[in-house]
């Protein structure tokens, strides 16, 4: 985006582009918070009395650069409750994930952030978004260590392909039950058709909390990619409402219950060889037939297991040893 073009966006939604939470921060230090900016592109909005039963909400924008709309859809709702500060229900964590590739309008600078959030990097330990992965993982360490049992982690992306259902969600398998039930509630409220259970991580941002800290975590997918200032916000509207509610703590109401997709198979790009039988563009949720070829890699030939699977994230452009895509079945 152009210098003329930035300038003209929202003076909120430059701020969180930029990860300038000056303003924001005053107001809520001077309502009686505890504020905190432990890191570039962190901020931390605690209550000054200590209360167990306080939910802890951690949201994230940005974590793939080229993903704006939930930065535009956050940097409204935060503005708008640091206006009416007193209205904070939660202790809430706000991460802007990939600032330089934002700030150049580009996925990532070397290499998937969101592929980072694990023990064991590889030969992506010595990219620059390694180094950002370890300063979030601190912070976000930070955050939850000392807070309540209800944990929350929204991590808002948009999604770069077309897809049958455009909002759906990632949700850990190992989130406990009840916790599990409440999330999918409110992912439901907010307008998302699909949920996907994931049995493994894949080095997610979301997943490491879930695993780390116990959080009701997801990958939350709100629609298609678009132009930081030029995204259609229309479609975010059922989500801003509900993380209104959320972070008010005010009754959430009812939506419908999000369609449920088992993870039946994850196809790891092995080599160079490796070929999908369709192109990355092809839309999430497009359905396979048992025994159809999804993908080969030199001797490794993936095929579809049910009776039908379908195809989630498809990228055979991914480096070698990570997921090329997911298959999903439907179970709910």
């Amino acid at each position: 985006m152009s210098a003329t073009g930035f300038d003209a966006l929202p003076e909120a939604v430059r701020a969180l582009a930029r990860a300038d939470f000056s303003e924001v921060a005053e107001r809520f230090e001077e309502a009686g918070f505890t504020v905190g900016l432990p890191a570039r592109g962190i901020l931390t909005v605690k209550s000054a009395v200590s209360n167990a039963a306080r939910a802890s909400v951690l949201l994230s924008v940005g974590v793939h650069g080229d993903e704006t709309g939930p930065i535009e859809m956050v940097a409204h709702a935060l503005e708008a409750l640091s206006r009416t500060p007193g209205e904070l229900a939660v202790d809430l964590m706000l991460c802007v994930g990939s600032i330089d590739a934002i700030a150049v309008g580009k996925r990532f600078i070397d290499a998937d952030l969101n592929r980072m959030f694990r023990l064991q990097r590889g030969d992506l330990a010595g990219t620059f978004e390694a180094g950002r992965a370890d300063t979030i993982i601190a912070a976000t360490r930070d955050f939850f260590d000392g807070s309540g049992p209800r944990r929350w982690h929204l991590d808002l992306h948009t999604a770069i392909r077309a897809s049958r259902y455009p909002k759906f969600a990632i949700v850990p398998q190992l989130i406990a039950a009840e916790a599990r039930a409440e999330l999918i509630a409110w992912l439901g409220l907010a307008g998302i058709e699909a949920v996907i259970m994931n049995p493994a991580s894949a080095g997610t941002y979301s997943y490491w909390t879930a695993e780390q800290h116990g959080a009701a975590a997801s990958t939350v997918e709100l629609g298609r990619i678009g132009t930081l200032g030029q995204n259609d916000l229309s479609q975010f509207s059922e989500a801003s409402s509900a993380l209104a509610g959320l972070l008010r703590g005010s009754s959430q109401g009812q939506g419908r219950a999000p369609l449920v997709f088992d993870t039946a198979q994850s196809i790891t790009k092995l080599s160079d060889g490796f070929r999908m039988s369709f192109g990355k563009e092809t839309e999430n949720f497009t359905p396979l037939k048992k025994g159809d070829v999804i993908a080969t890699d030199g001797d490794t030939v993936y095929t579809v297991q049910h009776d039908e699977e379908c195809v989630v994230f498809p990228n055979p452009d991914v480096r070698v040893g990570l997921r090329a895509g997911i298959m999903v079945v439907r179970v709910k």
